[in-house]
């Protein structure tokens, strides 16, 4: 056997120095042929010569040869293990991507590489694979786009650490597919199932529902009730009576401005600050504390720009509203930008739409 492996040595030193392309791609063919066709009697030291063999031809064939000796060597338990490294990390996404997706060959080594150096296409395809650790799987979770996110969360075999799991959780407030794919997972944190489930859509919760297993469907039915009950719990009316005195009072004073609602907001004052921008907008009590309570901040940037506000009260406003959570670089930044964009008169329009929505308005209309 090993005569004949050696004998094929002379051709393809004959192939390297003087073949063409096409020469070149039969002999490469020819020699895996040979190579599969044993490849249950060979041994470690048989493969490894063929391991130079092949080794030494790939550096002179082309991209549609490298691709189908990856499609023919992946799925070989005893593939040439040098050959198979370099087609999974060649730049080629048809050469690689066989060998990423199904080659045992290839350690956790060689897949921590490919997740580190790859681009996007590499990522997906190792985001495919049958099985996959949680190291390989946090750095596909940390470096890939959406396509990836989404394919490592529908694979049963990718095993997700609490890091790679929560990253996926914070990715699907965006994602409605994703946030779906995770949940559909057995083995989701509690906590973060139950965060996931609070941030999701009505319709992903019906998914959700409609696609679990028994235990998971109870499970999420038990969320939705604590998250409900917390909400009504935390849903008490405010008492408005003596903070509408105050700025009445001021009102009437004229007193009442920018400065003195900001200084509500520094100081934590809500009920304050909710009074004065109902008496400051002409919008109804009731309207500004849905508003100030929402989780978005664009109806704090509208308030603030309809009534003349600069961006300094807005953010004190703003950072009011957080309380101990704090606001994050990244929202500050966006808000501004926002707050920047939006003209007053735009403001003033949205404004002038939730006058119109009070009580008084209708029955005036």
């Amino acid at each position: 056997m090993m005569r004949t492996v050696i004998s094929l040595i002379p051709e393809l030193e004959d192939v390297l120095q003087t073949g063409s392309s096409k020469k070149r791609a039969a002999t490469l063919r020819k020699i895996t042929d040979f190579f599969l066709k044993g490849v249950n009697s060979f041994n470690e030291e048989h493969v490894g010569l063929f391991d130079d063999v092949l080794g030494a031809l790939i550096e002179e064939i082309e991209v549609k040869a490298r691709a189908e000796l990856s499609r023919r060597l992946a799925p070989v338990g005893n593939a040439p293990t040098e050959v198979v490294r370099r087609l999974a990390k060649d730049d080629d996404i048809t050469v690689a991507g066989p060998m990423i997706l199904r080659s045992p060959r290839l350690g956790e080594a060689d897949l921590v590489d490919i997740a580190k150096t790859k681009g996007q296409e590499h990522l997906l395809a190792l985001s495919a694979r049958r099985n996959i650790g949680e190291v390989v799987t946090d750095l596909l979770v940390e470096r890939g786009n959406r396509e990836v996110a989404r394919s490592v969360a529908v694979n049963r075999g990718a095993r997700l650490s609490e890091t790679g799991f929560s990253m996926l959780v914070k990715q699907a407030e965006q994602d409605s597919v994703l946030a779906e794919r995770i949940g559909l997972r057995p083995d989701v944190p509690a906590h973060l199932f139950r965060e996931l489930v609070m941030k999701a859509t009505d319709v992903v919760r019906r998914r959700l529902l409609a696609g679990a297993r028994p235990e998971t469907r109870e499970e999420i039915r038990r969320v939705l009730e604590a998250i409900a009950q917390e909400l009504n719990a935390g849903a008490k009316p405010r008492d408005y009576h003596s903070a509408q005195r105050l700025v009445l009072a001021l009102n009437q004073e004229g007193k009442l401005n920018e400065a003195v609602l900001t200084g509500f907001a520094k100081a934590g004052q809500f009920e304050e600050t909710v009074a004065a921008f109902s008496a400051l907008c002409a919008v109804p009590i009731e309207t500004v504390d849905r508003l100030m309570c929402g989780e978005r901040p664009d109806p704090v940037l509208i308030l603030c720009k309809a009534a003349g506000f600069d961006w300094s009260s807005t953010c004190a406003v703003m950072e009011m509203r957080q309380g101990d959570k704090g606001l994050s670089q990244q929202v500050l930044d966006d808000s501004r930008a926002n707050f920047e964009r939006l003209s007053r008169s735009t403001a003033q329009r949205v404004v002038r739409f939730w006058q119109a929505r009070s009580p008084e308005a209708r029955r005036a209309g």
